[in-house]
């Protein structure tokens, strides 16, 4: 009898904590939220803490900088969502973390997004966003917050290393051949795209019927490093264009097609261009499809990305990378999830050399 009343005050004391809890972040919601107007002007200030452990073996995967096996990341995400009446949102993203691409090095504060999105009508067939934020693409990018995605790394399309380069282009074909991570360094390659690609511009998006559509103009193509995503930074002369259309059968399934085409080297790259070409002749050409399932305690989403790189003195360079991810959730705040992703291949078509013949090459070397 005493064990059973022991019990049972644990259970009360643990229940009125949590209810406590439960009720301090109440206060701390309400204190960072403001409304005016009648509530026609709202805003809100809301954040994430994280604390991300890394073992691994060297060199480091995917978009991580570090000569240790070892990574420890904590990160402070902050978000300001703000709505003018119902037809007018504005929202911004903000990061204090060891970088956007994670390295060893120090602290730094960074602000990744921010947007206002138009909104016409109320039944979403319309809507016109204008800043910095993700792309339109796939469907890894409307989930890859931390809270949303099960995984801390992001799939192999958004964070495999091409043998492709931004910065200068190779003097030949041998040339292009030649360079390796180990010679170059990791950093001075290109993903199909790099991480959310939070780039500049402008979109388009709504939903008619069980059809989403989505087009939008950036300032810099999918594979552009985070350097390259503020306007001040790389301005709109060479832009970029992706668009997707999804379908929805039902509630369980959804299903897209996304396709995007835009110049990919940097500014820098100009003087090592052939003769009489610019950063517009070379462009990045990617094709995706998505697929996006949801049944009773089951997620599963995939997508395939198909990409070409115009490649000076060489032609187009190919590759291929898709994933698989499923999610078990046991209980709301309990779940198991288990991704398979690969890189296909890399080959070179075309290849052109100056003064040269065509010729082919393939498969190459999958970096």
């Amino acid at each position: 009898m005493k064990t059973f009343q022991a019990l049972s005050f644990c259970v009360v004391a643990l229940s009125a904590g949590r209810l406590e809890a439960e009720g301090f972040l109440d206060r701390v919601d309400e204190a960072l939220t403001f409304s005016a107007f009648a509530d026609q002007v709202r805003a809100r200030l809301s954040g994430l803490l994280d604390l991300e452990g890394y073992y691994f073996q060297q060199p480091a995967p995917g978009l991580i900088y570090t000569s240790s096996d070892s990574l420890l990341n904590p990160r402070l995400t902050l978000f300001l969502d703000a709505q003018l009446g119902s037809h007018v949102y504005l929202f911004a993203q903000s990061r204090l973390d060891r970088g956007f691409d994670l390295s060893d090095g120090g602290a730094q504060v960074r602000l990744d997004e921010y947007a206002l999105r138009l909104t016409p009508w109320d039944d979403g067939r319309l809507n016109l966003q204008f800043g910095k934020f993700a792309t339109i693409g796939g469907n890894w990018l409307e989930r890859h917050l931390s809270w949303e995605h099960p995984f801390i790394t992001a799939p192999l399309p958004y964070g495999n290393y091409t043998a492709v380069y931004d910065t200068e282009a190779p003097s030949s074909a041998q040339d292009f051949l030649s360079r390796t991570l180990e010679s170059e360094g990791k950093y001075d390659f290109n993903p199909i795209i790099w991480g959310p690609s939070y780039t500049t511009g402008a979109s388009v998006a709504g939903r008619i019927g069980k059809f989403d559509y989505a087009a939008e103009i950036k300032n810099a193509a999918l594979s552009s490093r985070p350097e390259s995503w503020d306007a001040t930074q790389i301005g709109f002369d060479h832009p970029t264009f992706t668009g997707r259309v999804g379908f929805r059968p039902n509630p369980m399934w959804n299903l897209g097609f996304s396709a995007s085409s835009g110049p990919y080297f940097r500014p820098e790259a100009r003087p090592t261009l052939p003769s009489g070409r610019g950063i517009g002749d070379y462009r990045e050409h990617v094709l995706g499809q998505d697929i996006r399932f949801a049944w009773h305690h089951w997620q599963l989403w995939a997508e395939v990305y198909e990409a070409r790189f115009d490649v000076p003195h060489v032609g187009n360079a190919d590759t291929v990378a898709y994933y698989l991810e499923a999610k078990y959730k046991f209980t709301p705040q309990l779940f198991s999830a288990l991704r398979w992703n690969q890189p296909a291949f890399l080959i070179m078509a075309g290849v052109r050399e100056v003064g040269g013949a065509e010729g082919e090459f393939g498969p190459g070397r999958d970096r």
